[in-house]
């Protein structure tokens, strides 16, 4: 358990490792990033999940979507996911998985994420600390609305402007949160019941991820420019493992450890592309973790074109953009 371990949600990270993040937040250098793509490859190979759990898994995933039929599951997972699965051995208990999931797969959860969940009023934003939010009649997608309509009306107009979804979308929302809604000024989830987790993307989850139950995420929107300061989740009342999943465009990922003893530092700098996962269990699972940069103009095509021909007003919205879905379970 967190509390067991005694850490403290709001200690500052290691200097050693603010300096890490520090370098990586510039720009990125021909011969860095090259050593940055061998890590993955230099790092252990562990084992890789059986080649019929992914199609199945991934095909009950994207079965209700209209980009999918089952073959096109199964030639997907053959070319783009091999289900490797890969260690650290500068952070223990981190697990990388390039390429897990495949196209289609990335592609629904996508529409999932930001069609159906940032609609329903019950999973919350940045936004709404500063504003109430119109949602579209009967929770339609925000993408379906009138772009230049204003949804975020502020809650103090001195001090905040409105906001049109267009403003909301392209810029100023930053994360939305699933089941359990987390207090990021307290650094707690609260005692009350909380909404109910999407189950078919925690199903898709615990399939590949059966030592966690999916019951809190965070859904971070980024573009170019963006970071996330070096943190550690340590609100959860268990060390299950969490799981993080990248879509879009590239992202530098730093993740360190501090020896509690010579208080010295290992870490690992990686290279995230969309479908990739990253798996946080044992000492990782507390590990300080952030990301300084986003890479621009790397999202995949089968990406950049989403939400698609049935939303112009979108077209290549998502062409700079990365959405990062951050789970972990919050208590046994």
């Amino acid at each position: 358990m967190a509390g067991t371990l005694d850490f403290n949600p709001h200690e500052a990270p290691p200097q050693e490792l603010k300096d890490v993040f520090k370098l990586w937040k510039g720009q990125l250098k021909p011969e860095r990033d090259q050593n940055l793509n061998e890590n993955v490859g230099n790092m252990l190979r562990l084992d890789s999940i059986p080649y019929h759990r992914l199609v199945e898994n991934f095909n009950r995933f994207s079965s209700h979507s209209d980009d999918t039929n089952g073959t096109d599951i199964i030639k997907q997972v053959a070319l783009n996911s091999s289900g490797s699965v890969y260690s650290s051995q500068n952070v223990p208990g981190l697990l990388i998985l390039p390429s897990l999931l495949p196209p289609i797969t990335q592609r629904t959860l996508l529409s999932h994420l930001l069609h159906r969940d940032l609609s329903n009023p019950n999973h919350k934003t940045n936004l709404h600390l500063h504003y109430d939010v119109n949602y579209p009649e009967q929770q339609a997608s925000f993408f379906s609305a009138d772009p230049n309509a204003v949804a975020f009306r502020a809650k103090t107009p001195a001090i905040h402007p409105p906001l049109t979804i267009n403003a909301a979308l392209e810029k100023k929302l930053r994360w939305t949160t699933l089941g359990g809604q987390y207090d990021w000024t307290n650094k707690v989830y609260p005692a009350e019941e909380p909404p109910s987790f999407p189950s078919d993307i925690a199903e898709l989850l615990q399939n590949l991820f059966p030592d966690m139950v999916p019951e809190a995420a965070i859904v971070n929107l980024y573009s170019p420019g963006d970071t996330l300061s070096l943190h550690r989740d340590v609100s959860e009342e268990v060390d299950r493992g969490l799981v993080s999943v990248s879509l879009g465009c590239d992202a530098i990922f730093i993740i360190g450890l501090q020896d509690k003893t010579s208080r010295a530092i290992q870490h690992e700098v990686l290279r995230l592309r969309s479908g990739d996962a990253v798996y946080m269990s044992g000492e990782a699972r507390f590990a300080w973790h952030g990301v300084p940069k986003i890479v621009p103009g790397t999202c995949p095509d089968y990406l950049s074109d989403w939400p698609g021909k049935d939303f112009p007003e979108w077209k290549n919205w998502m062409r700079n953009k990365r959405i990062n879905l951050n789970v972990r379970q919050m208590r046994e």
